[in-house]
Formats: structure tokens, sequence, C-alpha cells
């Protein structure tokens, strides 16, 4: 039997051991129905006025409610227990609370304004909701209030928010991220993006663009136990905006230079009280570009897009919630691939290219999933089925010399049964119930998915092709690839306190992946007399590919504003097959390996000062083996993937957040690595090269975030207040090629805001990159590259309602 099934089977099996002992547990639970006691108290400020429509969050649970206008709330039918409650509000700082059921009377839930201290974490980072500073691990959050102080508007903008994370994309809106040096080039990314508990599979199907975001987390160092492939380096984990019994809404209006604009509009709201909810965001954005091509005298890179987030809730039961969700991202781009052909391009001028062949990039993709959450005395239970699509296609070939010469360009448009990639992916999880009092937590599922690649493309040489070293002119080198990946995955970790203060986590995951790779090669003249002929011919080929990856931490809680943690994680990365080599004595379906990291870590975290100072420190050394490298050959522009050398990167964290004074907060997120090859052996110029003490690609040596913030009251009967804010963010050099030979030196870059308004409306002037600093932001390893972003600025409008 195909070892793939085996495994499959075996895996289905012990699934529906795990349904069929759900099913019968649940039947017991519900004749048992214990629901035998209640939430309720009275939410206030530091004044005793009542907070209107605070919300109040049971961890682990699918259990919320608002409190009214007299600041009370109440949840009903509980099992006896001890819980954990998260309370927030708009202009507070979030408090977390134990409660005991049934011997609790009434709360008193005192919360503090944000401008005086910090408000208590709470994060699903480990598929449970969890104090940030109670988890023994590397991790950032931010708020929808910080989103929006760091005008964060794409995943990239994390670069060195988070401490050592670096991200950027050649022009087509793929972000390359990099988290302690453990990177990728390819579309099979080294750090997992997952949005609302759905892993965005790759960067085929995911969408960089963040709106209507309640929280992002990022887990730095391997994650694999609990995240799976692909999150090596670590895990960005977005959470948007739920839908609730509260109707209200957003509107952001954003406008700036280069044409920016950027607008959005938010809406949840109840359609049957208690049961039914509803919610929508979209967005429209669209900018001039930054580019300029001489060739034809206009901007080069103009962009359009329409983004949606679509969400109907629908609570069964006390138990039991629905939660069905559609995103989608429609975008177009008049200039992909927006690259200069050298460094001296550069340094002449940054933003202006010279390109003959220009074309429209039609990017659409589409993600829909279904979640089924039960919260019950004895066990959670979710299953997550998602659906992602991409079809991304240029309507006239591009560029692909980068220059005015009728030399190379880039042909994908074979209609929709080509470059459309599809995956299907499915979740199922159960895990300890929401009672906060125990020795043993614990986590376990199962994991499915399905990807199907079919990528045609076609490399045209034109009438001057002889100037970019080809024999012949006027003909075109066509690849169709068909790629199929299955894969199932067992996971769990438990979380055991050994004694008070000390607490053991272990966890463990199996994968197992097939993969099917067909390939064809043809030549192709431009007369249309003479037919395609096969320069290789239909070959197909298939391999598995199998790890453990197992994660163990020990923490120690030296008192509730302190935490001692140390910890080790093992990541992986799938190998695979590089289609059509670029040296013909090399097989068309080469197999490479997967990739393995170990990672070690200590670290502390601190809160002081009631609350108003916090500082997370943290050292690591990873280790990385069979290190995958692509490579993009020109001028056939294929990518050719080899597993070559070893890594080690060792380095430091710390953030740091500090509220002295009401309405004054500094942080300060610093991160320094020190990532170099072990060994690295590479073809250059036709001979093998030793290249170890070389680098890491896309790691800047210190990545530094200072930022400084302070309101003043201008109105109090009003709550209106003036805000100023100023970033400072310091990056060490980098490299862009293995070879350490295009760099980018260390750089400052400046950001400003200044904010009037109050929490339903605001208006603020921002600016980003204010000394105009020219820099790299992305480079090809053949020399073609993306300057970063230059100034910006602009004015941007809200409103709640």
């Amino acid at each position: 039997m195909e070892p793939f099934k085996l495994n499959l089977m075996i895996i289905k099996r012990q699934h529906l051991n795990i349904f069929f002992l759900f099913i019968f547990s649940l039947q017991h639970f519900l004749l048992a129905a214990q629901q035998d006691g209640r939430i309720n108290g009275r939410i206030t400020d530091n004044a005793s006025a009542p907070i209107t429509h605070a919300t109040i969050f049971l961890l682990n649970s699918t259990r919320m409610t608002l409190s009214d206008q007299d600041g009370n709330f109440q949840m009903d039918r509980l099992p006896a227990a001890r819980y954990t409650i998260l309370v927030s509000a708009v202009g507070y700082a979030s408090q977390t609370r134990e409660v005991n059921i049934p011997q609790s009377g009434s709360m008193q839930v005192m919360l503090p304004f944000a401008n005086t201290r910090l408000g208590d974490v709470v994060v699903s980072a480990q598929k449970r909701d969890e104090q940030l500073q109670k988890l023994p691990l590397s991790i950032s959050a931010f708020s929808n209030k910080e989103i929006q102080e760091y005008r964060l508007w794409n995943i990239q903008d994390l670069t060195g928010i988070v401490p050592n994370l670096y991200s950027a994309n050649p022009g087509d809106g793929r972000n390359i991220t990099s988290i302690r040096g453990i990177t990728s080039t390819s579309y099979d990314p080294a750090v997992a993006t997952y949005i609302d508990g759905i892993n965005q599979f790759s960067l085929d199907t995911y969408i960089p663009q963040l709106i209507d975001v309640e929280r992002i987390e990022v887990l730095r160092g391997p994650q694999s136990s609990l995240y799976g492939r692909n999150a090596m380096g670590g895990t960005i984990n977005i959470i948007t905006k739920q839908p609730s019994n509260q109707a209200h809404g957003a509107l952001s209006l954003n406008v700036g230079n280069y044409g920016q604009q950027r607008y959005t509009l938010a809406w949840r709201q109840p359609l049957v009280k208690d049961k039914l909810f509803l919610g929508v965001a979209g967005m429209y954005d669209r900018q001039r570009g930054y580019f300029i091509n001489d060739f034809t005298g206009a901007a080069h890179d103009r962009q359009n897009g329409f983004t949606g987030n679509y969400y109907l809730k629908y609570i069964l039961s006390p138990h039991w919630t629905v939660t069905a969700n559609v995103k989608h991202r429609h975008g177009r781009n008049y200039g992909p691939f927006s690259l200069l052909g050298s460094i001296e391009e550069f340094n002449r001028e940054p933003y202006h290219l010279n390109q003959n062949a220009t074309t429209k990039m039609l990017d659409n993709t589409v993600n829909a999933s279904l979640a089924i959450n039960y919260a019950g005395k004895h066990f959670n239970f979710s299953s997550q089925t998602a659906l992602q699509s991409n079809y991304r296609y240029y309507d006239r070939p591009i560029d692909g010399d980068f220059s005015p010469i009728d030399g190379i360009t880039i042909r994908n448009n074979y209609g929709p049964n080509w470059n459309n990639i599809k995956v299907w992916t499915q979740e199922f999880r159960i895990s300890s119930p929401a009672q906060s009092a125990t020795t043993l937590n614990w986590t376990a599922g199962s994991y499915f998915f399905n990807q199907n690649i079919p990528n045609k493309q076609a490399t045209h040489f034109g009438e001057q092709a002889d100037l970019v070293g080809s024999p012949d002119k006027n003909f075109s080198i066509i690849t169709s690839a068909n790629g199929k990946v299955r894969g199932a995955a067992l996971f769990g970790q438990l979380d055991y306190r050994l004694a008070d203060g000390l607490t053991l986590t272990a966890g463990l995951r199996y994968d197992y992946e097939h993969k099917q790779q067909r390939v064809l090669g043809q030549y192709q003249t431009d007369s249309d007399s003479q037919p395609a002929f096969e320069t290789q011919a239909d070959t197909s080929a298939s391999t598995n590919f199998q790890a453990f990856s197992p994660k163990m931490s020990i923490k120690y809680e030296l008192s509730d504003a302190q935490m001692l943690y140390g910890s080790y994680s093992r990541g992986y990365r799938s190998g695979g097959f590089t289609a059509l080599s670029s040296d013909p004595s090399q097989p068309a379906l080469r197999k490479y390996k997967p990739e393995y990291s170990n990672n070690y870590e200590i670290g502390i975290k601190n809160q002081w000062l009631d609350n108003r100072l916090r500082l997370n420190l943290a050292l690591f050394y990873s280790t990385v083996k069979d290190l995958q490298v692509p490579t993009l050959i020109l001028p056939e522009a294929m990518t050719v993937t080899k597993n070559t050398g070893s890594l080690h990167s060792k380095g430091l964290e710390m953030e740091l957040a500090f509220n002295p004074i009401k309405d004054l907060i500094f942080t300060n997120n610093l991160g320094y690595t020190d990532a170099t090859y072990q060994t690295l052996k590479l073809a250059l110029s036709g001979t093998e090269a030793d290249l170890h003490g070389n680098r890491q690609i896309y790691t800047p040596q210190i990545t530094n975030m200072f930022t400084a913030q302070y309101g003043y009251t201008l109105i109090a009967q009003k709550d209106i207040k003036l805000t100023a804010r100023a970033e400072w963010l310091a990056l060490g050099k980098q490299f862009f090629d293995l070879a350490n030979t295009i760099s980018q030196s260390g750089y400052q870059l400046f950001n400003a805001q200044l904010q009037l308004g109050n929490p339903q409306l605001g208006l603020s002037i921002w600016g980003r990159n204010l000394g105009g600093k020219k820099y790299i932001a992305y480079a090809y390893d053949f020399g073609a590259l993306r300057p970063g972003d230059p100034r910006t600025y602009g004015i941007t409008m809200t409103a709640r309602f």
C-alpha cells in the first residue's frame, strides 16, 4: 500500500476514535446538565463611574458579554470551577480576573485609563487563551490601538517593530519575512502566517493587507509542534475583529502623497440578539506609485485593490458556536516587480527605471472558512475548515531584463486552468476546558491539507536577445509544471504544574507529506508555421517526507510580576522538487531534502511599578541543517532549489514599555542577530565557491524601534486630546545574496504623527521616512533590486459609531 495512504488511514482511524469519544462524552455531559453557577459584577473607572459596553470574555470558552449602561454584567449557566475573565473597553487598560463559581459573589472590576498604566495582554499563541507575560516563549503582541498608532497597513510594516524581524518584497506583494535569521526567498515561507486560526498556506494564497484587525501576535523561534510546516522562524498570528451583541462600526479615510488613498469601513451588529451576528469590513486602496518609467514617461507602479472580510456567527447554545468567514483581495498592479537593474542605477536615480515592456498584474485571492467550536465542562473542541485560492497573471508579458531593450519578457497568461492555486485545509482540535486552576492543561489535534499548483510560464527572447547572451532570438521557452501536495499531521502539547510557580511544557508533532510534480518543457518560435517541440519530455515524480517536531520548556514564576523560562524547540520545512534545471545534464525533477532547525532560548519577563513598566529579555541560539537555497536562474526565470550548507544564529531581544506619568509612554524593541553559515558551497561563475562564514540574507544585524508618545487633554468634558508620537527605526547592515556582494549598510528611519480627537472622532497628520533616506529593501542575487519606500506623508480621519 502507498505509504501516504497507509499513514492517512492510521491518522483517520485515530481521529475517528477521538470523534466518537467526543460524541459519547458530549451526550453524557448534556444529560448531566451541570450548569449551576453564574458570574456577575460591575465595571467602573477609577472614579467609580460605570463603564458601558465593556467586553467581558471568559478565557478558553465561547462565552462573552457586554456591560449595560450601569456597568453591570452577568453570565449564567456555568459549571462550578475557577475561571479567568478578561475585561476590556475602549480607552481603558484591560484587566484579567480570577473568579470561583459558585463561591464568588458579585465582582467589582475597576479599569484604569489606558494612559495611566499598561493593560493585561491575552493571546492565543499556543491555541489557548493565555496571558502574554505568563508564556515561556518570545512573543510580541499589538492591540487594535497599537496597530493604528504604528500605522500597520501591511505585514511587512512589522519590520523592526518586532525584534529581529525583517520583511520586504520585490514589488509583487509577496513578502519575504525573516525572524532571527531564519528565512527563505521561495513561495514556501520559513515564517508561518495564520489569520483567524487559518494557515495562509503559501505566499500564493495569503493576504498581507491588514484590515479590521483586533490583534497581531508574533511568535519568535520554531513553532512547529503546534503550527507545523513553515513555522521554522516563527509564526505571525492575526486575529480580526469579531461580531457581538453590540452594533457598532468604524470608518477610516487616508490620503497622502504619491496619490495614496486608503478607505476602510467596518460594521458589526446582532441579527438575532444573543444568537446570530454579522460582521462586514471592506477596504479600497490605491496609489500612483513611487517609480517613474523613463521609457514611457509615466508612473510605473500604479496600484489599486479591494479587500473584504465578512463574518456570520451563530450561537447554537451556551456551548456551541458556528462561524462562517470569507476574506478576499482583488488587486491590480500596473508595474509589478519595479526593479532597478544594478546598484549603479540605484545610486544614480533610485526611483527611476527604464523598461520597454509594461503590464498589469491581476491578483485575485479568496479565502473561505467554517469554524465550529464547543466549550464544555471537561474539554473544548474545535473544527476549522478552509478553502483558499489565488489566480494571478499578467495581462501582457512583463519585462524580464529590466531595461529598454527587446531582450526578455515573461508571459503567464494561459487561462484560468493555469496559475490558479487552490488549497484545502482541515484542523480538528480538542483541549482542556476553561477552568484555570488545574494542574494540567493540554491540547491535541489533527491537521490535513491538499494543495494544487498548476503553473505555466513562457520566457520570450526578443529581437535583441543577443544582448542578454542568447544565441538565438524571437523564440519562447515554455515550462508547464503541475504540483500536488497532500499531507496530514498529529500534534499535542501539555502544560504540567510541577509545584507552585513551576510549570513544564512539552509538545510533539508528526507531519507527513506526499508531493507529486509533473513538468514539460517546450521550445516555440515566433513563427506560427512552426509548432512547439519538446525540450523536456513530459516527466513526473513523487516522494514522501515526514518529521517529528518536539518542543519543551520550563518556567518559574518568581512572583505574579516576574517569570524566568528556558526552552528547546525544533523547526521543520518540507522538501520538494526543483522543476526544470538550467543545466541540461541535470534531471528534470531533482529532489531536495527537508530543512531542520534547533532552537535554544532563555528569557525573563518582568512587570513593575503597578504595571507601568514592562521589560522582557531573551537570549537564543539556533542551528539549521540541510539549508534550502532557492536561486532564480536567468534568463530562463526559473527557480532552482538545492540543499547546501548549515547555519548558526545567535542573538538577544529586548522589549520595553514604560508609562512613567499619565499620558506619556515610551517603548523600545531591540533585536541583535549574528547569523552565519558554518558550511556553504555554491557554484559561482562556473566554479564551486566555499562561502562558509558568510552572513545570512535578509537579516539585519540590529533592529531597534524606539517610540515616544504624549497626549495633552484639551477639553476634558469631551475627552479631546492632542497626541504627539515619534518613532525611530534603526536597522543594521544586511546582505541580499549568499556571496555577500549586494548589501545595505545600516540606516535609520524617522516617523511622526500628530493626532487630535477623542475615542469617537480623530484627525491625524503623519509622516514616514521623514529624512528621505534612500536604501535597498530587496535584491536578487543577480543584481536587480528594489529601493525602500521614499518619504511619505498624509492625513487620516477616523470615526467610531
